[in-house]
């Protein structure tokens, strides 16, 4: 064969197969712009030199590892669907005389073109769409100054080596597919999975048990610290379930709903119902599939959304004050610097302090058990059950408040930052205090909001009691040890300029009497750490949206190649069914029964996964500061409904390309 008839071949397959190659073209050029994209920003030289610039490029570098491990499976999956309708094609031409190395070549030059394409048209977007987010990005993340348009030319280099090495895989993995298929089995590759699957019982139930335990923990796990560690868990156990039920249990159902004769010998439901059974082996996978995509969707976006909107909250939650001192050193002359140290910048840029607190603490990890809390922690046995306990004296909390509480001898007031303690005792390094009473809210530092475990507030009846734990926890941690520290916070009576210069001229006298070994203690401020605040959760919600706009065009592609191909192997058996008396419209509704009970079962396991998953993943948005659970809900909800809509859109569009397909005559 004259090798310059390979790029006709191939340019003339691709626009025969456009209804196949253009959505795979497309998607190749999104992966690509996604990927050049993220890679682009995470090397943006602008990014170095903002504040929390650096958690930006931490979290944009851990988002292009995604997208490249995705991009990689996603496009060998989706090329998969090409070349099972392309087989039997591709027998056809061999069975005619063209050989296997001229089919080889023909499928080189349409590789050739379709990286061309994907690459050219991928980098053009996502240079185009960097500029754009260069604009957009600093107002998400709510920085003062405007990101710098680059192009690095590393990311150009990154990107095309990249997706060159993928193409390249693909076409070596369909050219193995070619060369050990013979031509009898390529001409009938389009028809795999016609046999009828058997009801495998045992696998639907472990899926049923699988799934069950990735919900129990979701719903039984409550402390913060569990949830992260039994999340992944979790996730696998759901994963796992989820495939086993959709390939075993769909098939176990619908067996038991053609037993049904009353619900079974109906026109729409006979026709659908073995129509779902004689090949749902092949539509489980892509079921399946299609709803861990959909449930990836709408866990990030709707806690990423939830992150993001409540930033503000969670800042204000983890700085209470905007300028705070903390000093581990409680001897009179380190305090008399401190409070001058205070006094005389204060009076410097004519500040007062306002809403001013100050008490001492002692805090420590203790294991709970009951009313028992042990400092042998156990990484093997129930660290969800670690809190920090936090003692204050009585005088410090009166002070703080303003009011007149008393404790005898062995009492104490706790308060919970999160689960409520029910118990009337609390005994931890060999000393039992029983609960005075509970207190509706305590004035603390916000640390506890930025801690994965909980913590109990526990006042304490004087300054000695916090003396004699600090002696004993120092036996039971050693040089782990927490020291008792002073803690100093006020807010200020003018604008984030004027916190901005009390805490630099504060910074610089501690940090100058520290560097002389005089000062132990530290310096923070609310605008300080505003930007590196903005930029995790704002980076958060970026790569959760831009991860979901990701999962999202693999879950389209998926749906729209599987109606694809489930109408040409569904039109020869419609056919036959208008043949032995069927009207077209009993077809059409025939079709459309089909359609929606296949269609629309992952999306309603998906949002079943969301329902459950919602305990254990608040809790996990709790870890990172994320106290409003009522923002979660609302976001959830809306993205469910987002979702929702985009996925009946895309049911209608595929749902009318699968009835042309399969009412259209040869």
């Amino acid at each position: 064969m004259n090798k310059k008839l390979y790029p006709k071949l191939a340019a003339m397959n691709l626009r025969k197969n456009s209804k196949l190659y253009t959505p795979y073209i497309l998607t190749c050029i999104g992966t690509v712009m996604l990927y050049y994209v993220i890679s682009a920003l995470s090397r943006s030289r602008s990014l170095e030199s903002m504040a929390g610039g650096s958690v930006l490029k931490s979290i944009l570098g851990f988002g292009s590892v995604v997208v490249a491990l995705f991009s990689a499976v996603f496009l060998f999956y989706t090329n998969s669907f090409l070349i099972k309708r392309r087989k039997k094609e591709i027998g056809l031409f061999n069975i005619l005389g063209m050989g296997k190395r001229h089919i080889a070549g023909v499928m080189v030059f349409e590789t050739l073109y379709t990286a061309f394409l994907g690459l050219f048209f991928g980098l053009f977007l996502g240079i185009l769409f960097s500029g754009i987010l260069c604009w957009l990005l600093p107002i998400w993340l709510r920085f003062d100054v405007a990101l710098k348009f680059e192009t690095p030319v590393s990311s150009v280099l990154e990107t095309a080596a990249f997706f060159l090495v993928l193409f390249l895989l693909i076409l070596l993995h369909t050219l193995r597919q070619i060369h050990l298929a013979k031509p009898v089995e390529l001409l009938k590759g389009g028809q795999t999975g016609e046999k009828e699957p058997k009801a495998k019982w045992l696998l639907a139930l472990f899926g049923a048990l699988c799934l069950g335990g990735g919900y129990a923990i979701s719903i039984l796990t409550v402390d913060p610290i569990a949830a992260l560690l039994l999340f992944f868990v979790a996730v696998v156990l759901v994963i796992i379930g989820t495939y086993c039920l959709f390939t075993a249990g769909s098939i176990t159902v619908l067996k038991i709903l053609r037993k049904n004769k009353s619900y079974y010998y109906k026109t729409s439901h006979f026709i659908s119902l073995s129509g779902m059974i004689y090949r749902m082996k092949q539509n489980a996978v892509g079921l399946a599939n299609i709803c861990i995509l959909s449930t990836a969707v709408l866990v990030m976006v709707s806690s990423t959304v939830s992150l993001y909107m409540g930033m503000e909250d969670s800042l204000y939650a983890r700085y209470p004050k905007e300028i705070a001192v903390t000093t581990e050193d409680l001897s009179e002359e380190n305090i008399l610097f401190m409070d001058t140290a205070v006094s005389s910048v204060l009076k410097q840029e004519k500040s007062k302090p306002e809403n001013t607190i100050r008490y001492r603490v002692l805090s420590f990890a203790a294991g709970q058990q009951g009313t028992e809390f042990s400092t042998d922690i156990s990484f093997s046995a129930g660290i969800q059950e670690v809190k920090v306990l936090s003692f204050i004296p009585l005088e410090d909390y009166n002070r703080m408040t303003g009011q007149g509480l008393s404790l005898r001898d062995g009492e104490v007031y706790i308060y919970s930052s999160r689960e409520p303690y029910e118990e009337n005792t609390l005994s931890v390094l060999n000393q039992t205090f029983s609960i005075r009473d509970r207190l509706a809210e305590f004035p603390g530092n916000g640390m506890d909001n930025s801690q994965i475990t909980g913590t109990y507030y526990l006042v304490v009846k004087d300054f000695s009691v916090l003396q004699e734990l600090d002696q004993r926890q120092e036996k039971a941690y050693k040089e782990n040890a927490s020291p008792i520290r002073l803690y100093y916070g006020f807010d200020l009576d003018g604008d984030e300029q004027k916190e901005a210069a009390v805490y630099k001229g504060l910074k610089e006298q501690l940090d100058s009497k520290s560097e002389e070994g005089g000062f132990q203690g530290y310096v923070e401020s609310r605008s300080q750490y505003r930007q590196d605040f903005f930029a995790l959760y704002g980076g958060l919600f970026f790569l959760g949206i831009f991860l979901g706009i990701l999962f999202m065009m693999a879950t389209v592609l998926i749906i729209y190649y599987k109606q694809i191909s489930e109408g040409y192997e569904d039109k020869e058996r419609f056919e036959i069914m208008e043949k032995v008396g069927l009207s077209r419209k009993e077809v059409k509704k025939a079709i459309h029964s089909q359609v929606m009970s296949v269609f629309f079962l992952p999306l309603v396991t998906a949002v079943i996964h969301i329902a459950f998953a919602f305990p254990v993943i608040s809790r996990l948005l709790m870890a990172l500061g994320l106290m409003q659970t009522e923002l979660f809900i609302f976001c959830t909800i809306g993205s469910v409904a987002a979702f929702s809509l985009i996925y009946i859109c895309i049911y209608w569009i595929t749902a009318r390309e699968y009835y042309k397909i399969v009412s259209q005559p040869e």
